[in-house]
């Protein structure tokens, strides 16, 4: 999965897609989840999206976003049900709808070794 933590460097949201029947696999996996195929690359994708789901959390559960945050499960245009948990950003918790337009936004986390980019989401200006 390093492709989809890594692509942010690129601005690039990348997922596994099948080269056999052009299925997007995420989350990733060896094979596909329609064909069972093992013919699998890295694509990226549009990187727009629209909010399927989502819950303003006002709980502090672990040191990291203060409260109160969106965790929201976006659906991307390019497939049926593919969608990614992720967090809407740049946006006041009581304006996030289901059905909204938003779009990738990356923020960048260094570790010792490698940087590494959490997709987060924003309103579509």
């Amino acid at each position: 999965n390093r492709h989809f933590w890594t692509g942010g460097a690129d601005d690039e949201l990348r997922f596994l897609r099948c080269q056999d029947d052009g299925t997007y696999v995420h989350p990733p996996s060896p094979r596909c989840p329609k064909c069972h195929g093992k013919n699998l690359a890295v694509e990226a994708v549009s990187g727009r999206a629209t909010v399927h789901t989502f819950s303003i959390n006002v709980q502090q559960w672990m040191p990291g976003p203060e409260p109160p945050y969106v965790v929201a499960i976006v659906e991307l245009p390019e497939q049926e049900a593919l969608r990614l948990t992720t967090n809407i950003v740049n946006c006041a918790p009581d304006d996030v709808r289901v059905g909204m337009p938003v779009q990738v936004t990356f923020e960048r986390h260094d570790d010792d070794e490698e940087s590494v980019y959490t997709p987060l989401f924003e309103p579509v200006p």
